[in-house]
């Protein structure tokens, strides 16, 4: 690509470039010198799971990555026991050593179904600053001041309505600023509640002699329900992780009018073809059928793309289960619901089980029920049919 080519197409689903004048000079001298820029995400390892709406900071990495240059996933194992405050208006829990850990384990698994894990650097922030110490991060604090720090809206937010703000969550956007002077970062990613943290990058790296990295910032994916960005705890989230017929039939509820945002930060689709597809008169529903497919295919592959829209069209046409429903044995007796939901993989902890289970969404061998101390028989003579949602489905009988 040209220089040009290269801009328009970094610049696809971003909400701003700052500064664009600097991006072509960086590229400019990295075609010249055949040095790759350094481009760095940063993600706290706050839960175990990735979503669709994280993958649209992880796509422009991975774009970054195509172009040539060095990919750095830094996994916050220091800041996520800070937590980050980013549009929080009350102080968030920390997390353990333990929680930390088990959860940055996920990321590194979830990230390479898009990232090319041999041109990935996967770096850890508690590398500097574990070894910083006191002195060192007193002198780290002295390059900015107070001020600076109260400029962020949502700490002047919390401070006009007399809510708390812990010193510890004043110090993030330092620390995340620091972790681009150690990278040395050409380029840093984030989503837009993260500019004020990439800014702050972006001056510090100033006061260390570095040239201030470029700052690219990319909107927030709306959840399934269109409104609020898209959230495990509000549940209008699409896990990566999840079953492709999960996912697939997740995006086939999407409106028709957010499937346009989810071709534009969820596909390698450029903005002349999704204006092509938005032009046409095909059915908006077969458009959307394509979009699930691109989406399984990007995080499973195109034969379990297919796969998940048969059994889709199985269920919502004919109203029939899927054929090939996985069969489970577990050990005879009665189970509590919640317990039998996080055994078979149904639901990834005793909370969300019991959740999913009040909202309804649950049903044991064709029947609804909705509470959580309802017990199963497991019995090695029948096999129980157990859903989950519109498409999550396992059999299971006892041993």
């Amino acid at each position: 690509m040209t220089i040009d080519e290269q801009l328009s197409y970094l610049a696809k689903g971003t909400t701003e470039i700052i500064r664009n004048e600097e991006l072509r000079a960086k590229l400019e001298r990295s075609a010249k010198t055949g040095k790759p820029m350094r481009v760095k995400l940063g993600a706290d390892p706050t839960a175990p799971d990735i979503h669709l709406g994280h993958t649209v900071v992880i796509r422009k990495l991975r774009a970054f990555q195509e172009l040539g240059h060095t990919a750095i996933f830094l996994i916050g194992d220091f800041t996520g026991m800070i937590g980050d405050p980013s549009g929080k208006n009350t102080t968030r829990p920390q997390l353990t050593r333990e929680e930390i850990d088990a959860n940055a384990e996920t990321y590194k698994q979830q990230i390479f179904k898009l990232l090319d894990p041999e041109k990935t650097e996967i770096r850890f922030n508690s590398e500097w600053m574990t070894d910083m110490g006191s002195a060192g991060f007193l002198r780290l604090s002295s390059h900015v001041t107070v001020r600076q720090i109260l400029e962020r809206d949502d700490f002047q937010q919390r401070l006009e309505a007399n809510r708390p703000l812990a010193l510890h969550e004043v110090m993030y956007p330092l620390v995340m600023a620091y972790d681009s002077v150690a990278l040395e970062a050409d380029v840093e990613l984030g989503g837009t509640d993260q500019k004020f943290n990439l800014l702050m990058g972006r001056n510090l790296q100033r006061e260390y002699g570095q040239e201030s990295q470029i700052a690219v910032i990319t909107p927030l994916l709306e959840g399934t329900d269109g409104v609020q960005k898209m959230s495990k705890s509000l549940g209008n989230y699409i896990g990566i992780n999840e079953p492709p017929q999960e996912i697939f039939g997740k995006v086939m509820s999407i409106s028709d009018e957010l499937m346009w945002r989810y071709y534009e930060l969820c596909t390698d689709l450029s903005p002349t073809e999704i204006a092509s597809l938005r032009a046409s008169d095909r059915n908006p529903r077969d458009m959307k059928v394509d979009l699930a497919k691109i989406i399984v295919a990007d995080f499973y592959s195109p034969v379990e793309a297919a796969k998940a829209e048969e059994d889709f069209n199985a269920m919502f046409r004919s109203k029939q289960a899927p054929t090939d429903i996985e069969e489970r044995t577990l050990t005879s007796g009665s189970w509590k619901l919640p317990r039998l939901l996080v055994e078979l993989s149904l639901a990834p902890s005793m909370a969300e089980a019991r959740r999913l289970i009040e909202q309804g969404g649950v049903s044991v061998g064709g029947e609804r029920h909705t509470q959580t101390d309802f017990e199963v028989d497991i019995d090695p003579s029948l096999a129980i049919l157990i859903q989950v949602g519109k498409r999550r489905f396992v059999r299971v009988r006892g041993e």
